[in-house]
C-alpha cells in the first residue's frame, strides 16, 4: 500500500464520537486530513464534511469503503454494527479503526481479524486510552518495581443516564448496557497490566429491556494479583484506577481512561504527583499510532494487537455469560 502524505481519513457514521475524532485529527495530527465522511443520511454527512472541510460526502457506508483516494477508516457506528461495517471496508481494501467494543461476540472478532490476514489490511480496535501518555507513564512505572508485586487493581466507570429503552445505552438491538459502553475501559486496564484471569465471577443488575444497568466483576490471576471492577449506568463514580503493589500504589486520577494524571506513592516516601499530556479530547494518540502503523506497512499494532481484542472479547462474553446478557443478533 503506498501511502500519501497526508494520510487520507474516512469517518464511518457522523455522532458525537466521530466529532471529537474528527477535531483531534484535523487539530493535532499533522499529516493527516478528513477527506471523506459517510452517513445513511447525505445531508448529515454534508453537514459533518463540511466543518472538516471533508473532499467527499456520502449517503451510504458503502459509497464511503469503495471511494479510491481514502486511505484509512475510522469505524464510529454503534457496536451492533461494527462487524459488519468493517467487513465491508475490509473487503474493499481500506485499513480500518473500528470504535471498541470490537464486535458483538468472539466469532464475530475472529471474522473481522480472518479478513484482515486474507487481505493482508491494517485493523486495529479504537482503545485510545492505550496510547494515551499516562498509561505509558503508569507501565513505565510498573516496569520499574518502584511499587513491588502488584497485588490488587481496582477501576470503576459509572454516570447517570436516564433510562430509555430506545436508546443506545439501553436497547439490546443497538448493543446496549454499562459493560460494553463503558465496562470495558476498567477491564481494558485490568486485561493491560494485569493479562489475562484464571478466574473471573460477575454480577449485574439488569434493566426492563434486559440489558446491564450496573456489572460488578472480581478477577484473579495467576500472579496472586486480584481486581475488582465495576460501571454503571445508574450513578457518578469515581471513575478511577488504583494499582496498588507491595511497595507502593499508583493512582490514575478521574477519569483515569482519559486522565491528564497520576499520583505515586512508595509506601515511606511522601507521595509523588505526575501530570501528563492529553491533547484536545485524547483521540490523537490513537490516530497516529494507526498512521505509524500504516508508513511502516503493519497490518496490527504491536502495541494494541489484534490477539489482544480477541482475549477482550472473550472476557466480555464470559461476563455476558454470567449475567444472562444475550444482545438479539445473537438469537
Amino acid at each position: 500500500m503506498n501511502i500519501p502524505n497526508p494520510i487520507r481519513w474516512g469517518i464511518l457514521a457522523c455522532g458525537k464520537i466521530a466529532e471529537k475524532f474528527a477535531d483531534d485529527l484535523v487539530a493535532h495530527v499533522p499529516d493527516a486530513v478528513v477527506y471523506a465522511v459517510a452517513s445513511r443520511e447525505l445531508s448529515k454527512a454534508q453537514t459533518f464534511g463540511q466543518k472538516y472541510n471533508a473532499t467527499k460526502a456520502f449517503g451510504s457506508y458503502q459509497e464511503l469503503a469503495d471511494c479510491a483516494e481514502v486511505d484509512v477508516i475510522y469505524i464510529a457506528s454503534p457496536h451492533a454494527q461494527h462487524h459488519e461495517n468493517t467487513l465491508m471496508c475490509l473487503n474493499a481494501g481500506k485499513a480500518v479503526l473500528c470504535e471498541k467494543a470490537f464486535a458483538i461476540n468472539t466469532t464475530m472478532v475472529q471474522e473481522m481479524i480472518a479478513k484482515s490476514k486474507e487481505k493482508n489490511v491494517f485493523l486495529m480496535e479504537a482503545i485510545w486510552t492505550r496510547f494515551h501518555p499516562s498509561i505509558a507513564k503508569t507501565l513505565e512505572i510498573i516496569q520499574s518495581g518502584d511499587i513491588g508485586h502488584i497485588i490488587h487493581l481496582a477501576a470503576d466507570f459509572g454516570f447517570k443516564a436516564d433510562y430509555d429503552e430506545n436508546s443506545r445505552l439501553f436497547n439490546p438491538a443497538l448493543t446496549g448496557g454499562s459493560l460494553y459502553d463503558i465496562g470495558i475501559y476498567p477491564l481494558f486496564i485490568s486485561k493491560l497490566i494485569l493479562g489475562n484471569p484464571k478466574e473471573i465471577k460477575a454480577v449485574a443488575s439488569m434493566t426492563p429491556s434486559g440489558v446491564d444497568m450496573n456489572t460488578s466483576m472480581a478477577l484473579n490471576y495467576e500472579s496472586g494479583a486480584t481486581a475488582s471492577l465495576f460501571s454503571t449506568f445508574a450513578t457518578k463514580t469515581d471513575t478511577t484506577c488504583t494499582i496498588y503493589g507491595t511497595k507502593g500504589k499508583i493512582y490514575l486520577h478521574e477519569r483515569f481512561h482519559e486522565t491528564k494524571g497520576l499520583t505515586l506513592e512508595i509506601y515511606g516516601q511522601e507521595p509523588q504527583v505526575f501530570t501528563t499530556e492529553r491533547l484536545g479530547w485524547g483521540y490523537s494518540y490513537e490516530a497516529q499510532e494507526v498512521q505509524r502503523c500504516l508508513k511502516l506497512g503493519k497490518t496490527e499494532s504491536d502495541k494494541l494487537p489484534l490477539q489482544f481484542s480477541l482475549e477482550l472479547m472473550e472476557l466480555l462474553c464470559e461476563i455476558r455469560e454470567q449475567i444472562g446478557l444475550v444482545y438479539p443478533q445473537e438469537v
